[in-house]
């Protein structure tokens, strides 16, 4: 691998067009270049037959297609595949993982944003990580261009490592290559990004993107939520909601809230009711998860029966539910369990 090349995955076709001219090629070549991207799915500039073979030495010396093979998978018993992939971005020896969860007619990716996390959750393998960087565009694009099961995806959700407000400007830029018609070309609505509502990032969201919302947020209660969720402290979850009322969310576009259920100390009849006056009249759907136990967090997980009357109190009072079914434990890969403690070239248990 040349590490002085730079990628073209990641860049847009007007990008691609002005990196033509600055290779004393014709505009249309960068046009030529995005479909090799983002339609074809090329791994090297010299898979892209219709461009001369001057074209493709001329931008071979300074440039290549960006993508790397994931470095491991496993593969769980319910048929979930979490994926580590190499990140190219950041100086040293990170990678992140990549969860590919098929279900039926229906195949979700969930991509990672950040190498860690700085939000701290107290149920979040990741936060426990520590924050070590930010994802390019190229690298959060590559979990999909890469991934052995591409051609079978139908969603993908921006629940995987880190918080994808907190980089607003990759998570947007591959969002709009995911989206745009001269790249992957896919539908907003198969795309949903979350967040535990970094203000300043999620409004950009709002404004710029028109891809799903999803908001993390684990309690009603400030000083509950802040025990779980220490960035509660500067983005209250009363703020957030406030910021989204603003929106409409009455056409295609979704906005939902995550809520992990723990045993006795969110999943009460109290909770419910305060979550209902916190989101009525708002046009948005909760889902509610089930805790997975992960290592220095005293927390308890509740019960099937505690998670039904709390989905079913929701819906009574006009705030639909639905209890989302969990994946990929075996390998941890299920929700708060994602954790990159592997470095290229020393992938050992």
């Amino acid at each position: 691998m040349n590490e002085a090349k730079k990628a073209l995955l990641g860049l847009t076709t007007n990008e691609l067009k002005d990196i033509s001219a600055g290779a004393g090629l014709p505009a249309f070549t960068g046009s030529q270049m995005a479909k090799w991207l983002y339609d074809k799915h090329v791994r090297s500039i010299g898979e892209m037959t219709n461009l001369s073979k001057t074209a493709r030495q001329r931008l071979g010396e300074t440039y290549e297609v960006g993508c790397r093979e994931p470095l491991r998978c496993q593969h769980s018993s319910d048929g979930t595949i979490k994926y580590l992939f190499p990140v190219v971005s950041l100086s040293g020896s990170h990678c992140v993982e990549t969860v590919f969860i098929p279900d039926d007619d229906r195949a979700t990716l969930c991509v990672s944003s950040q190498v860690g996390c700085k939000m701290g959750c107290l149920f979040c393998q990741t936060g426990k990580q520590g924050f070590e960087g930010n994802l390019s565009a190229a690298d959060i694009l590559n979990q999909v261009y890469s991934l052995p099961e591409g051609g079978r995806l139908t969603n993908i959700v921006f629940m995987g490592q880190g918080e994808p407000m907190d980089n607003i400007d990759a998570v947007l830029r591959a969002t709009q290559i995911l989206t745009a018609a001269d790249g992957f070309a896919w539908s907003p609505k198969r795309i949903t990004v979350s967040s535990v509502g970094v203000k300043s990032g999620l409004k950009r969201f709002l404004d710029e993107s028109q891809c799903h919302v999803a908001i993390s947020m684990h309690s009603p209660l400030h000083e509950q939520r802040l025990a779980l969720m220490p960035a509660e402290r500067a983005m209250p979850i009363a703020e957030t909601v406030a910021l989204l009322r603003q929106y409409d969310f009455t056409r295609q576009r979704r906005c939902s809230f995550e809520y992990i259920c723990f045993g006795g100390l969110n999943d009460s009849e109290e909770h419910a009711r305060k979550i209902t006056r916190l989101l009525r009249g708002l046009e948005c759907r909760v889902n509610l998860i089930r805790f997975h136990a992960i290592p220095n967090a005293d927390l308890p997980a509740t019960d099937m029966g505690r998670m039904e009357q709390l989905r079913d109190y929701l819906t009574g009072h006009g705030i639909f539910a639905t209890i989302r079914a969990s994946r990929g434990e075996d390998i941890l890969a299920a929700c708060g369990l994602l954790s990159t403690a592997h470095k290229k070239g020393n992938l050992q248990e």
